[in-house]
């Protein structure tokens, strides 16, 4: 267990090399200084590094196993609503416990000073994937396609965005892109997959992929209905105001409460496993020793990765934004944007993950290296547009309308069997490192440059990550497709 515990924490300080190498060169060559307290920031990168390796291992010990065993057993059993429930309930718990999503619904409740309520935030977004994953178990077993759940989807998206209040737009993408994550996308791939392989007449790469991009866009929708009530029907007066944390209190008490609160973010996802094993299936776990040691460590690493976050990421994005700000250069501002979305794609796990299991259904059709890069370069143009945005003041509405317009037009022209994969790709590209830098960058660019609202212009990052890779991914699919048909038609 140790020599997994040290394979797992090398390969989180792998991912987050690409960053530290971003941020070192901007500090010592275009800024030629050092933060005035790197050894807090360090200290803190390597506590998310930990986090991250402490809480991946206890997946892998307990959640993952114990979670595909029961999508086995239920396929097995050949019952429709236990599928749906069972799709619900992993998909509920595993986002209400989402690191990711946990920072940003923080982060906003601090940023509207109460007005929208962080754990409110989160039920909705969790209730909204469970509800959607109840769906996209329904859609596997009937064959339902997923270009018109898509089309229709994004059309519903578009027409609530015209109408939801600037404030709560950016915050709305931004929860979609968040629910795909370290916890989300192995859980729901593995789901999709497994129904599709084990269901005559599926095909895993056409009807297997597509519960993740479900996944992203119906909170995208609640968040947005949730946001009109919020700001037009609601009384601004009546919602209570975050409550300072007291000076006072000795940090370890304060550590203590943050781990409290932790178990009561990852209780759910135990109580779901629990609950299925013993009083569905009426099985035993198969080896409850290491399923238990396996939640502690998903525990402990979820409470190391946010308190690494408060001291490391969230400080450098801060800092990063400040500086560049001051620095007067829009185009070191648009610089940075496309290096650090690029070089945290192409070390992103999930997206490595889900590349090679696409190369193997796809059969020779894609190859999961052109895809990472494919994806990587639509994040990178993606942050980049959401960090010109920010600077020139420009309204979020029209850039993620015409984004995601777009995107609904390439769906229709696309080849059937890339669209499904597209969308899942476009919600694994905002990684547990990624999310909080991307956030912590544009918050404190809209806090840095006058006459920027941060509640409205502080988000919304996120979401031009994970929009720019669906467009990228059609677009390439189109292209090779085309030239095939050139190829193998030179008349």
């Amino acid at each position: 267990m140790l020599q997994q515990f040290l394979h797992q924490l090398l390969h989180a300080l792998k991912n987050l090399l690409p960053i530290i190498l971003v941020v070192l060169f901007f500090q010592l060559v275009i800024f030629q200084s050092l933060p005035s307290d790197p050894l807090s920031i360090t200290i803190g990168l390597f506590i998310v590094a930990i986090g991250i390796a402490l809480f991946l291992l206890g997946l892998e010990l307990s959640i993952f196993p114990v979670g595909k065993n029961l999508a086995n057993q239920f396929a097995r059993k050949g019952s429709l609503p236990l599928l749906m429930i069972f799709g619900f309930a992993i998909g509920f718990a595993a986002v209400i416990a989402e690191p990711a999503l946990i920072a940003v619904a923080e982060q906003a409740e601090q940023i509207s000073q109460g007005r929208v309520n962080g754990l409110t935030l989160r039920l909705i977004v969790a209730l909204s994937v469970g509800a959607v994953m109840a769906l996209g178990v329904l859609r596997i077993i009937l064959g339902w396609p997923i270009h018109w759940l898509m089309i229709g989807g994004y059309i519903i998206v578009l027409l609530v965005t015209f109408f939801a209040p600037a404030e709560i737009v950016g915050l709305a993408y931004d929860s979609g892109g968040v629910t795909t994550n370290i916890v989300t996308v192995p859980l729901i791939a593995a789901l999709g997959l497994g129904l599709a392989s084990s269901i005559k007449g599926r095909n895993p790469l056409t009807d297997g992929f597509g519960l993740v991009a479900l996944a992203v866009m119906v909170p995208m929708i609640s968040v947005q209905v949730y946001g009109i009530w919020v700001y037009n029907f609601s009384s601004a007066a009546a919602i209570s105001q975050v409550a300072a944390v007291p000076s006072q209190l000795h940090w370890l008490l304060q550590a203590l409460l943050d781990l409290a609160t932790m178990v009561k973010d990852i209780l759910p996802m135990i109580l779901v496993v629990l609950i299925f094993q013993y009083l569905i299936l009426r099985r035993p776990l198969a080896h409850p020793a290491k399923v238990i040691i396996g939640f502690a460590m998903v525990l402990l690493g979820l409470y190391a990765f946010v308190l690494g976050l408060k001291l490391g990421l969230f400080p450098v994005g801060s800092l990063m934004a400040e500086q560049l700000i001051n620095k007067g250069y829009n185009s070191l501002i648009l610089l940075f944007a496309f290096t650090i979305g690029f070089a945290t794609t192409m070390a992103e796990p999930a997206l490595i993950a889900i590349g090679n299991q696409a190369e193997e259904a796809a059969r020779g059709k894609l190859k999961g290296s052109a895809i990472r890069l494919i994806v990587a370069f639509g994040v990178a143009i993606g942050i980049t547009i959401g960090v010109y945005r920010i600077i020139s003041g420009d309204s979020i509405h029209y850039y993620i309308m015409a984004g995601y317009l777009l995107v609904v037009i390439l769906t229709a022209l696309a080849p059937k069997y890339i669209v499904a994969l597209a969308f899942d790709l476009g919600g694994v590209t905002t990684s547990e490192v990624t999310v909080p830098l991307v956030t912590a960058l544009g918050i404190g660019l809209a806090s840095s440059i006058e006459g920027r609202n941060v509640l409205i212009d502080g988000f919304g990052l996120i979401a031009f990550a994970s929009i720019f890779p669906i467009i990228t991914v059609m677009l390439y699919a189109i292209v090779v497709e085309r030239f095939s048909q050139v190829r193998s038609d030179p008349t």
